[in-house]
């Protein structure tokens, strides 16, 4: 486990900033390091620019840090094969987070050295220059990096060692923390405000900074700060720090302030907006789309500027890496259809290991409860989104894997083909009615089967009820699924995926905005908090294609949706639409922190254990204390400061030292 400390120039590889023609894309130049006087050429500016949207890789799909924002939450827990990485996030007892084992490290030490490349691009661009618009996206992402901080750790430090937001060029092991407040009005709020002022309304490369980004971020920002001075469940901050405004101005102001700034981007999108469908967000192949405002960029075109390997069986950890779905996918592959028509005969590996955007590697580290299936997406016939988000049909491909088979012998000892459903999740437990599961992998004297699910009369196809999924069988996650053109037989599935890293949804506006005016915000007209969450109800009405089905299905199911809605809706409602809309995607510790929702919301869960043909529901609690709102500062931080033992201590946010 590496930790990078606050030091004087950032480390990370950093990249040259080149203009391509009419793609606008950021072309990339790895250096192995800044040194300070670099940055006084327009070249090194320019160059670190560029390493801003890079430092992006670092964070996002990196699965030990996605692990840190998903496992703990209602929307995952550990799954079978996890390792302490996983488990110590989970809060039941099998693990514990501390100075060394939280993974929010990951996020520490590319922040802060990101940061200090922005504080260099800021301090000497003009003098070399460099547009007040291209200063902007620099401004942006030294506010990007310092929110996630505060919302990470508390206060965290504004000076690395020459001043506050200065750039630091000599090493310092150092370091004082401010307070949120301070971290709030003096970097994030000042930096968004210039870059709405400065940023163009269409990025000035594909995947670039806008103003519609720059206002989703203030508006997160001020509804964050605002939860945080309302401070509705008493949860302890750190630095300590008086809950006081040194703007003066209170919670309801920033409420409404974020309201004021969500709604102003939604009337003002640019060239954003929603697509039509939620199967278009998330469909592989049209990963920027016009609902995209940022992303950690990949491509499978070249390992130069997808920034990891293409091709062959890769570590899920490395430099820039995209493997984060590996962390929530379950070995599918364990499936066995048998080759006889009795179900007896060789046991062949039905659903083989492909680069397929419902399969992919499959590592089991991460599963999601029973409580995801039952409660957040309870509707699953109206609601496209349960359909858009997981994999809940595991279909025949072993021609693909040389089997040369044309028929195997499924659930029932009923004949499959290739292309034919193998295993199903079901979609309620009404569905389930006569199930016989299995008292171990399979059934006595069958072949087929080896995962423990179970048989409906009738169906070809193994099943699972939602009060069965386990540990070691669970729906794996669609919309973030590994996608490349041109696979022959079964891709590269070893390989990292090669899809931007989703970050910044234009979708996302509207929740803020509705969030804010549940908080008190006074609305627009049409713009009442039901009425904005109706506007993402009513596109997730909408179908184009069912993956369950593996075929186009149009269907328009918006009214009904915006007829189910609540005529008043709560924060509870809010996040749960949140989950629905944004599962997964790395949002959720965030939000339940945000709104101190947290210990309500998923204190308890239920899932089976981790064994095969074990479909009986336990019971978890989490043990989440006030402190917990809060993640420990990572010990190789700790490490390497010139501090005693005492001041160490006082650096830690409390109960972690």
């Amino acid at each position: 486990m590496k930790h990078i400390q606050i030091k004087s120039a950032a480390t990370l590889a950093l990249f040259l900033l080149l203009s391509s023609g009419c793609n606008k894309i950021l072309e990339e130049k790895p250096r192995s390091i800044y040194e300070p006087g670099f940055f006084k050429t327009e070249k090194g500016v320019l160059g670190g620019i560029t390493s801003q949207y890079a430092h992006l890789r670092f964070i996002y799909g990196q699965p030990y840090y996605y692990n840190s924002l998903e496992t703990g939450t209602d929307e995952y827990t550990w799954a079978q094969s996890a390792d302490a990485n996983f488990k110590d996030m989970d809060y039941t007892g099998v693990g514990v987070v501390n100075a060394a084992s939280s993974r929010s490290d990951v996020l520490w030490g590319a922040a802060f050295s990101n940061i200090n490349t922005a504080n260099g691009i800021i301090e000497n661009a003009s003098s070399v220059g460099i547009s007040e618009a291209l200063i902007a996206e620099a401004r942006f992402f030294r506010a990007f990096d310092y929110f996630l901080l505060v919302q990470t750790f508390g206060g965290v430090p504004l000076d690395l060692g020459a001043g506050e937001l200065k750039f630091n060029t000599t090493p310092s092991r150092k370091s004082v923390r401010n307070t949120v407040p301070e971290v709030y009005t003096k970097a994030i709020f000042p930096d968004l405000i210039k870059a709405i002022a400065e940023l163009p309304a269409t990025g000035r490369v594909t995947g670039g900074a806008t103003k519609t980004l720059a206002r989703l971020y203030l508006s997160k920002a001020y509804l964050t700060y605002a939860w945080w001075l309302q401070n509705p469940n008493n949860i302890p901050t750190y630095p300590e720090t008086p809950r006081t405004d040194p703007d003066g101005h209170d919670a309801q102001w920033y409420f409404q302030a974020a309201y004021d700034i969500a709604t102003e981007a939604i009337d003002n999108p640019g060239p954003f907006g929603l697509e039509n469908t939620f199967y278009d967000v998330h469909v592989g192949g049209n990963d920027r789309n016009k609902e995209m405002l940022l992303y950690a960029d990949h491509t499978q075109e070249s390992e130069f500027y997808n920034g990891s390997p293409l091709t062959g069986f890769q570590s899920e950890l490395g430099n820039g890496r995209n493997s984060a779905v590996w962390m929530v996918t379950w070995n599918y592959t364990v499936i066995r259809s048998a080759a006889n028509a009795g179900g007896t005969g060789a046991a062949i590996s039905s659903v083989q290991r492909e680069a397929a955007q419902g399969l992919g590697r499959p590592y089991t580290r991460m599963a999601p409860p029973i409580g995801v299936f039952t409660n957040t997406f309870a509707e699953k016939t109206l609601d496209s989104r349960y359909d858009g988000t997981f994999s809940t049909v595991y279909r025949g491909n072993w021609p693909k894997g040389g089997t040369t088979n044309s028929v195997l012998y499924n659930a029932n000892d009923l004949p499959v083909a290739p292309g034919d459903k193998i295993l199903s999740f079901l979609e309620y437990d009404a569905d389930a009615a006569g199930i016989v599961y299995p008292s171990g992998q399979s059934f006595p004297g069958k072949s087929s089967n080896n995962v423990g699910a179970g048989v409906l009369p009738g169906r070809a196809d193994f099943v699972i009820a939602p009060s069965g999924i386990s540990r070691i069988v669970f729906p794996g996650l669609w919309k973030l699924g590994v996608y490349r053109t041109g696979s022959v037989g079964l891709g590269e599935p070893n390989a990292p995926s090669t899809r931007p890293f989703k970050i910044a949804k234009f979708s996302e506006l509207y929740f803020v905005a509705a969030e804010a005016a549940v908080k008190g915000a006074a609305t627009k007209p049409g713009k009442s908090a039901r009425e904005l969450i109706n506007v993402i109800r009513a596109r997730a009405g909408k179908w184009k294609f069912s993956n369950k089905e593996n075929a186009a299905y149009v269907a328009d199911n918006s009214a009904a949706m915006v007829a189910a809605t609540p005529a008043t809706i709560d924060i509870n409602y809010i996040l749960a639409e949140r989950s629905r809309e944004f599962f997964g995607e790395g949002l959720r510790w965030f939000d339940l922190v945000r709104t101190q929702k947290w210990s309500e919301l998923a204190g308890t869960y239920q899932i089976c254990a981790a064994t095969y043909g074990n479909h009986t529901p336990q019971t978890f609690t989490r043990t989440i204390q006030p402190y917990h709102y809060l993640r420990p500062i990572p010990q190789g931080q700790l490490d390497g400061m010139e501090m005693t033992a005492e001041e160490k201590a006082a650096y830690q946010n409390p109960n972690y030292q």
